[in-house]
């Protein structure tokens, strides 16, 4: 008898195994923090990888901040743009599974799928992400133009999701509100502001076209799933020789699928 249901259980691993392999940061994947015109920092942020700027000139802030290293516009920082824009491109291109526009992503527990807004987002409260039970598992964001999370606001990972299958293409600038704990890479078209104790777990934060603020923030990136990116040097980037503290990364949580409601959570 012909089981049909592993066929489609391969056929849905192929798919995301494909994605994934469709979207790639490349020599970006070694950066914490990417901008074009500046990176601007506020207090003790925790950058555990380079930062990198293109074409821009002015990255402040570092000490109190701390990195492993800097490229401002040398050939690596050329590159990395250039890769951003290319991972940019592709997530534009990808076709929406699900139309999310006038939704807050607060509060609802989301499949492996691209998602879209044809504007602004907003996260409100927790978003979980289910892998059920695949790494390959991939979760895209489109917003048409911004993203906001509120404060305090949480992006959780189930059942085998990986932060570095997270994806979030911003059509103009994202904001992230104070203390949100967030995971995945967010790539925006313009800026990226990340207030007071913001932290990205297995990530990275790269505005396209303008500059990249901080506040006390902590990011661990990871460039690859299953191993996190080792950066590689270069001559003419400024190193920071500070010892790092370590970033401990969000734990992935196995879940019943039967306590698992796939749309928003609302009221009685």
């Amino acid at each position: 008898m012909f089981d049909y249901k592993h066929l489609v259980l391969a056929i849905s691993l192929y798919a995301h195994a494909a994605l994934a392999q469709q979207i790639s940061l490349g020599s970006a994947g070694a950066y914490g923090v990417f901008a074009a015109t500046t990176i601007t920092n506020t207090g003790l942020t925790v950058i555990d990888a380079k930062i990198g700027l293109s074409p821009g000139s002015s990255i402040t802030g570092f000490l109190p901040g701390v990195n492993t290293g800097e490229d401002i516009d040398n050939a690596a920082a050329v590159q990395a743009k250039a890769d951003i824009q290319t991972a940019y491109n592709a997530l534009v291109a990808l076709a929406p599974t699900t139309d999310l526009t006038g939704q807050d992503l607060g509060g609802q527990v989301l499949d492996a799928g691209v998602y879209s807004f044809a504007s602004s987002g907003q996260l409100t409260g927790i978003l979980t992400l289910d892998g059920q039970g695949n790494p390959d598992a991939v979760f895209v964001f489109q917003f048409g133009s911004t993203l906001t999370t509120a404060t305090a606001s949480s992006v959780v990972l189930i059942n085998g999701a990986q932060a570095c299958n997270v994806y979030w293409q911003v059509g103009s600038s994202a904001t992230l509100g104070t203390a949100t704990v967030f995971t995945g890479n967010v790539i925006a078209l313009a800026s990226i502001t990340v207030t007071t104790g913001t932290s990205l777990s297995r990530g990275g934060f790269y505005a396209i076209t303008a500059a990249v603020t901080l506040d006390t923030n902590a990011i661990d990136p990871l460039g690859a799933c299953g191993g996190a990116v080792t950066p590689t040097t270069s001559t003419t980037s400024t190193t920071s020789t500070t010892s790092l503290p370590t970033i401990v990364p969000s734990t992935t949580t196995t879940v019943s699928r039967k306590h698992i409601l796939h749309r928003p959570v609302t009221s009685n």
